[in-house]
């Protein structure tokens, strides 16, 4: 009976974006027994629009059966090569290899140049052909420690491999969130390190004016479009900073972060990372209060005193007192009720770069309520200093994130 063709992957292929359409990932499975959350991340994978091929170690078919990757992926699991030279083949037609999880055997062995296991002769194959390839490590958090393992994954990064930090709880390397691992994925595959050798302060959320010991006025800012860029950037080779107020989303464990609450603090850590000299770029994504109280409390004001009137002065603009001293590239963001009319966004937009002293300008409308804050989305029209003008389409907040660095990299590239 001819096999066939149609497969229930196919259902689920580029739902989330076709970001990774037309690509192939191949997917390592080592004997982690965090293997089961590598069926989520193939299927993750194939929401973004990929074809994921799967390899098992023989030890890791025995914790779970490789029909259920079969299953997941729809294609055939490989556990042993043998005379069909598969791990050539897969290495030629996939455009990336993420092992995950990757246990410290494992990573040890690649480094090392062996190749006795399915996993391992594939990896050789991927290091030789100079492909994107992704490495998360998840085993108990000594054997990590160990120096000659963690001398292996520094020399797995010397030679071009992204090893995605696993999450340390309770004295173990644990798999880190899916999101994290198809960024990481996505970004090797469609940019590789081309931020290597910049050093990017990047701004999130929103922050708190205090009226008294608990009440406080803020925004919506979820901090979704901050940490997509400095997940990003990192991923793509840079040295990233986070600074960021109350946000309602989990901070990638792997990027250095400095938490804050006022406008007050957030201009203080700013000025105080800038002051080092040593940033090219700070992306100010950031949603800080533009009003303070005048005066502010303290303990709680009490409900029982009827009415209450308060004065509101402003805050600082972190654009304007940072352009006091910083040289390197800002990139501001200008969130504005445009009702739609993006002529008026534009305008407003390059309004926004010359009274801030932005060099780059990100623009979106807030008027609309399926992008920008709180959503996943965003759609925006980014405008630099020199007249160029670059709009993004509705998208995830991650590929507005990579056109972002994009521009970026082409304004200091043309400022060198």
């Amino acid at each position: 009976m001819k096999k066939l063709r149609w497969h229930p992957a196919h259902e689920i292929r580029a739902k989330l974006s076709g970001v990774l359409s037309g690509k192939s990932v191949a997917l390592g499975v080592t004997s982690s027994v965090s293997l089961y959350r590598s069926v989520d991340l193939a299927r993750e994978l194939i929401r973004l629009g990929a074809d994921v091929h799967v390899v098992m170690s023989r030890e890791a078919a025995k914790y779970v059966n490789p029909r259920l990757f079969e299953w997941a992926t729809g294609n055939d699991v490989f556990v042993n090569f043998s005379g069909e030279v598969g791990h050539i083949a897969l290495a030629e037609i996939c455009d990336a290899y993420v092992i995950a999880p990757a246990t410290a055997n494992t990573i040890a062995k690649i480094a090392q140049g062996i190749a006795d296991t399915s996993v391992t002769v594939l990896a050789q194959s991927f290091l030789g052909m100079r492909k994107p390839f992704v490495v998360v490590p998840a085993a108990h958090f000594s054997l990590l420690m160990s120096p000659p393992v963690l001398e292996a994954s520094r020399k797995l990064e010397e030679l071009g491999v992204t090893v995605v930090p696993p999450v340390i709880q309770e004295n173990r390397a644990k798999y880190p969130p899916l999101e994290d691992i198809a960024v990481a994925v996505e970004a090797s595959v469609m940019r590789g390190k081309d931020l290597r050798g910049l050093k990017i302060l990047v701004t999130a959320g929103p922050t708190r004016e205090y009226l008294d010991g608990v009440r406080f006025l803020t925004n919506s800012s979820s901090g979704k479009m901050g940490v997509a860029i400095a997940r990003e950037a990192y991923f793509r080779g840079a040295e990233v900073t986070l600074v960021h107020g109350p946000i309602s989303i989990e901070i990638p464990h792997y990027v250095r972060s400095i938490s804050v609450r006022t406008t007050q603090e957030m201009l203080e850590a700013v000025v105080a990372e800038l002051s080092s000299g040593t940033y090219s770029a700070a992306i100010l994504a950031a949603a800080p209060v533009d009003f303070r109280f005048s005066t502010v409390e303290g303990g709680k004001i009490s409900s029982d005193i009827g009415s209450l009137s308060v004065q509101m002065v402003p805050t600082p603009k972190i654009s304007v007192e940072i352009r006091k001293f910083f040289k390197g590239v800002v990139v501001g963001f200008a969130a504005e009720f445009a009702g739609g009319n993006a002529a008026e966004l534009a305008s407003k937009a390059r309004e926004k770069l010359v009274k801030r002293g932005f060099n780059i300008v990100v623009a979106n409308d807030v008027s609309r309520p399926d992008i920008a804050f709180a959503s996943e989305f965003n759609e925006v029209i980014i405008i630099t200093d020199k007249g160029e003008s670059t709009a993004v389409s509705k998208s995830r907040k991650v590929e507005v994130a990579r056109v972002i660095l994009d521009q970026l990299l082409k304004y200091l590239n043309l400022k060198k």
